[in-house]
């Protein structure tokens, strides 16, 4: 409360990270500029005119030095200094893609809950695809997307947080080309705080994935994160350990070509708790995850030799 005895509204820092997004990004912009709080957007190395675009809306830009390895984490933490450097104050700050559009009304559902309780570390909402019946690919996400509401081990792109929790833990991992936000979410765990889905649309999500070799590249670096996921904390958490390897194994086992003849086994034990649709991609998946897990191990294993910063597995 003020010191006249009224109700404040906490203030959110929005950071915007975009490589390349295009027409993403407008709408990204004017959709969180009609929050009327602050806004940063953080560029990686765009040539699509997208640094243009923003600075001529009137947002500032920070732009990231093409000498370092562009990562989204490195993207978000540069945001939230930003933000710290205007306002050491800032409580709260959201965090969204910037191929991603903000729903009206999901700022003040999410402010509200993260207020509400003081262990809550993030809160994020429901991601929707803006056209999930344009591709079996973009099917894929929107079901993807839809998690349990209730009590979460992570968030994903998209999320507010508080700001003394991500202070604790340091902020994101720079080093992380994927899976920055399970990495940090566990560390934020570790530390006693939580993190919590509620209920209601948070953003609208542009895939645009039409292609197979756009989906194989992203499931090869959700591979990758997992293989990397398991090197970094597998032995810290015995039970996400346990989640990790089991993925990890799964991935390597099924992805032998004799077991390809027990892929209908496999499928009908899916299908159980998952569509057809979802129940196909995710035995096919098996392959490209596998191979951004030997990219992971290959890379590791070379770092003896030489100290060459990971590559962006990108689909877009």
């Amino acid at each position: 409360m003020d010191p006249h005895g009224a109700f404040t509204v906490t203030p959110v820092g929005f950071v915007i990270i975009g490589r390349n997004e295009g027409a993403r990004l407008t709408l990204c912009i004017d959709s969180v500029m009609r929050t009327g709080q602050r806004v940063v957007y953080v560029d990686s190395g765009s040539t699509d005119g997208s640094v243009e675009r923003v600075r001529a809306r009137g947002l500032p830009v920070v732009e990231l030095d093409p000498a370092a390895p562009f990562t989204a984490a490195r993207a978000r933490n540069a945001g939230l200094q930003w933000h710290l450097d205007n306002d050491p104050q800032l409580e709260l700050v959201h965090f969204i893609d910037g191929d991603c559009e903000l729903i009206p009304g999901w700022l003040e559902k999410a402010r509200t809950a993260l207020l509400a309780d003081s262990g809550l570390a993030a809160v994020c909402g429901r991601r929707r695809e803006r056209a999930p019946d344009a591709s079996r690919y973009n099917r894929l996400c929107e079901a993807e997307w839809n998690t349990p509401i209730g009590l979460a081990e992570s968030v994903g792109g998209d999320a507010l947080f508080r700001v003394a929790a991500l202070r604790q833990v340091n902020g994101y991992d720079e080093t992380l080309i994927a899976g920055e936000e399970p990495d940090m979410c566990h560390r934020m765990r570790r530390r006693g705080w939580l993190i919590r889905r509620i209920e209601g649309d948070m953003t609208i999500h542009d895939a645009a994935m039409m292609r197979f070799g756009q989906w194989w590249q992203r499931n090869r670096r959700s591979g990758y994160a997992t293989a990397e996921a398991l090197a970094m904390r597998g032995a810290q958490d015995p039970e996400a350990g346990r989640d990790l390897r089991r993925k990890v194994l799964s991935n390597v086992v099924w992805s032998l070509p004799p077991l390809w003849l027990l892929w209908p086994v496999l499928w009908l034990r899916i299908r159980a708790r998952k569509d057809p649709l979802q129940a196909t991609w995710l035995i096919l998946g098996k392959l490209p995850h596998l191979q951004g897990q030997i990219d992971y191990w290959r890379r590791r294993k070379s770092r003896h030799i030489t100290a060459r910063p990971a590559r962006l597995i990108e689909y877009k």
